[in-house]
């Protein structure tokens, strides 16, 4: 686990995107077609669709990138990005930024198990707890593009990890931390944290 975090911290400084400014109030209008599927504010009301708003500025910069030069692949994104600007993918992910984000409800049954994961992690599987870059209340940290999880959809959540562990989504990085991380969760330990997620605030 040590190694895993130190290799993690090293690496902050030098992944992700260059960070363009972003003007929130440029990036809503920009964010229009964003709307039918992640919501105006970017509440999503789709499980399958993610909750943009409040998410970290970094860490939506980073993923429009990706997904525009496809080393992230989301084909219900396919073409969307093609025609904006670096300017624009900042100006939008300011927007979304800016917004606040709603929360949903955790399943009772497997609520403690997805708090036990999120908060506690699998120590003895060499996993460490979802807080260390997620924060204890989900809201993720900022500075270092590691996003809010706090109220996002179960369905999503549980979808990015199962890609995560099975090699689908690989623009974690060289570190591979969410792909060291995933790998080590059942289908059952996702349900629980995913739907812990939802409920998180």
């Amino acid at each position: 686990m040590n190694k895993l975090l130190v290799s993690l911290l090293l690496t902050l400084g030098i992944t992700g995107v260059a960070h363009a400014a972003g003007d929130a109030a440029a990036g809503q209008a920009k964010a229009a077609v964003c709307g039918a599927c992640h919501g105006p504010d970017g509440n999503s009301m789709a499980p399958n669709f993610p909750k943009l708003a409040g998410q970290g500025e970094k860490y939506l910069e980073k993923q429009l990138h990706d997904i525009k030069s496809g080393k992230r692949q989301v084909l219900e994104m396919t073409g969307l990005l093609t025609n904006l600007s670096d300017q624009d993918m900042a100006d939008i992910s300011a927007y979304f930024a800016s917004q606040k984000g709603s929360v949903g409800a955790a399943d009772p049954k497997v609520v403690a198990r997805g708090e036990e994961l999120f908060r506690g992690g699998k120590l003895d599987q060499g996993m460490p707890a979802c807080i260390g870059c997620h924060s204890p209340n989900g809201a993720g940290n900022a500075a270092a593009g590691f996003p809010h999880l706090s109220g996002q959809h179960a369905q999503y959540v549980a979808k990015q990890l199962t890609d995560f562990r099975e090699g689908n989504r690989t623009n974690d990085g060289d570190t591979l931390v969410m792909r060291t991380i995933a790998g080590k969760l059942s289908n059952k330990d996702i349900e629980a944290v995913s739907s812990y997620i939802q409920g998180l605030h």
